[in-house]
């Protein structure tokens, strides 16, 4: 039987794979599973995006919760990390989040952070899964059991993280696309707050419109919309992209370019190093961060430290190294400073932050970072075994020895999709698009080709 935890959680189809009846489990087991330096009543603190699902998912696993003898305090809609935040802030036992973040509309997910805001180790989510099943978990009655309340102004603690160390943004105009998810109301709020003028895209709570077309997954609309501004004269324009649960950001350039989490992290390094911020002069990406990213950091005696793909492999190796500051390509970026987790919301202030104080534009920050050509092809399938053929095996040898020395390639399944994820990169960008095509296109005929499970 496969893991039910997934690299960031449980996720399914919601309603069909993650059923009401599989969230209540899911919040009995985790309820008994969770230390609670032996004050049981501490609450389980839970939040969600905009999801239709959301809702329905929530009264579940609160019932599961409250069920066990558990309280819980349901703060509404909010961005991931405002879970990890106000867990820490007002002592709770544990945050629960339920959010598929980039996927589409009709997935949802569950994931939890202990009491210090950071996710759960994989021995405490193996635990709720054996208890899953278990019919002798507690079954309290009268005043034993577990109360359900809502949260009352906790956002609060959310945004006094956000404005810690921000500069004045007085002079920025901020396009914002919040993708019709978590960050619609924070962001916007937050940065106007702090002195930014800001275009509001997608920025309502459509449950029905998360993720599409639109927010990091789909720039378009804020390239667009800058640009578009640009032209019109309007100066120090900037765009910022979140995803369904706003734990990470991407940004556009004053010019209408996309930049990637990579480009955010360089930016974010070299500031941190010029203010003795740091630790070890060194930054965690993971195997999929370009190597023009790795060069421009070498150029500024900065180490780049490379994890598995995956946050939460990010942040094992920065807590492990004693590092602050790490991230994705994908716009994750953890910095220890202010949260414990992906955090787009302080990562747009940050960042805003940096070009408000250096008076310059995002495209000077990371105008070092030169992109070797990198590919990236989906293979639809959720047949990992396919990576096991000889056949597979054998090209994949040999399309690393064509890469040659200075090229890499990584061929994974998604943790978080029913994908397998083929990603080349090199100085010859025709060699790299060839690559990565053959091998995909290899990988969709083995699968057409194995027996049924």
């Amino acid at each position: 039987m496969s893991r039910l935890f997934g690299t960031d959680g449980v996720r399914g189809v919601a309603n069909r794979e993650l059923t009401p009846e599989l969230a209540l489990q899911i919040g009995r087991a985790a309820a008994v599973s969770l230390p609670d330096d032996g004050d049981h009543r501490k609450p389980i603190l839970i939040g969600r995006d905009t999801r239709i699902s959301g809702s329905m998912l929530e009264a579940a696993l609160v019932a599961g919760i409250t069920s066990v003898g558990r309280d819980a305090i349901s703060v509404g809609i909010v961005p991931t990390p405002a879970v990890a935040s106000i867990a820490r802030a007002i002592g709770a036992a544990a945050g629960a989040v339920i959010s598929a973040s980039h996927n589409p509309i009709g997935d949802n997910g569950i994931k939890f952070f202990a009491a210090d805001g950071f996710k759960l180790s994989d021995d405490v989510e193996d635990r709720i899964e054996t208890l899953l099943d278990v019919g002798d978990l507690p079954r309290p009655t009268g005043a034993q059991v577990g109360v359900a309340r809502v949260a009352q102004n906790l956002a609060s603690h959310y945004y006094h993280e956000l404005y810690q160390g921000a500069a004045d943004l007085r002079g920025l105009q901020v396009v914002v696309d919040a993708a019709c998810g978590a960050a619609y109301a924070v962001a916007p709020y937050a940065l106007r707050k702090l002195g930014a003028e800001v275009v509001e895209l997608n920025c309502e709570a459509d449950g029905a419109r998360i993720n599409v077309d639109s927010g990091a997954t789909n720039l378009r609309g804020v390239e667009a919309a800058v640009r578009d501004l640009a032209a019109s004269g309007t100066q120090r324009v900037i765009g910022v992209a979140f995803d369904g649960d706003a734990d990470r950001a991407l940004f556009v350039d004053e010019t209408g370019t996309a930049i990637t989490g990579d480009h955010v992290l360089f930016a974010l390094a070299c500031a941190m190093q010029a203010g003795g911020e740091l630790a070890g002069d060194a930054v965690v990406a993971t195997v999929m961060s370009n190597v023009g990213f790795e060069r421009a950091l070498r150029a500024r005696g900065i180490r780049l430290i490379r994890a598995p793909v995956g946050d939460r492999y990010v942040l094992e190796m920065m807590r492990a190294g004693g590092f602050v500051l790490g991230g994705e390509q994908s716009g994750h970026v953890i910095d220890l400073r202010y949260n414990t987790t992906g955090d787009g919301p302080r990562t747009a202030i940050t960042l805003l932050s940096i070009l408000a104080s250096q008076n310059a534009t995002l495209h000077e920050l990371v105008r070092e970072v030169v992109y070797a050509p990198q590919v990236l092809l989906n293979v639809r399938t959720s047949r990992r075994d396919v990576l096991e053929s000889p056949i597979v095996k054998e090209e994949l040898a040999t399309a690393e020895a064509e890469l040659g020395e200075f090229g890499r390639l990584l061929v994974r399944p998604s943790g978080t999709e029913p994908l397998i994820r083929v990603m080349a990169e090199g100085d010859d960008r025709g060699l790299v698009e060839a690559v990565t095509a053959r091998i995909a296109k290899l990988i969709e005929r083995e699968v057409a080709r194995l027996p049924a499970p």
